[in-house]
């Protein structure tokens, strides 16, 4: 099975109101970046990648939790994020039975994350001086 097969499968073993959230959420990131890559990692965890990894979801006994991996680095003007807030990296979307998705928030966020990643993806390689003198280019 290949992972959009799985997350399929996970998405179908979720019957009540997580399956339906988890969905939507599916679907507002492939129409904000129709390149976005579906992976399957950490022993079942829904994966977007697209020069690395975007986001990634999972169901709860009681929410759904969207994470953006890179989130602190992107920008948040409609207060998207509330949980994770403390982190230097990660940024999270905690969803509750009821709670609705703001659609133009979330592609926003994921066009953001797709440009940021992409952007660490052409950084110029950059030499530095070594004990000794020598330059040396760091590993790729």
């Amino acid at each position: 099975m290949d992972a959009s097969e799985l997350i399929d499968d996970y998405i179908a073993s979720l019957t009540d109101w997580r399956g339906v959230t988890l969905s939507s959420i599916r679907k507002i990131i492939h129409d904000a970046d129709p390149e976005i890559v579906e992976e399957w990692k950490w022993r079942g965890t829904p994966i977007w990648s697209h020069d690395g990894i975007i986001c990634l979801a999972k169901a709860f006994k009681n929410k759904v939790k969207l994470t953006f991996f890179e989130g602190a680095s992107l920008p948040d003007p409609d207060k998207f994020f509330n949980a994770e807030l403390e982190g230097k990296q990660w940024r999270a979307l905690d969803l509750y039975e009821g709670d609705q998705i703001n659609e133009n928030s979330l592609k926003t966020l994921i066009r953001a994350a797709v440009a940021h990643r992409h952007a660490g993806t052409k950084t110029a390689v950059k030499t530095r001086t070594v004990r000794g003198g020598a330059e040396k280019k760091p590993a790729k």
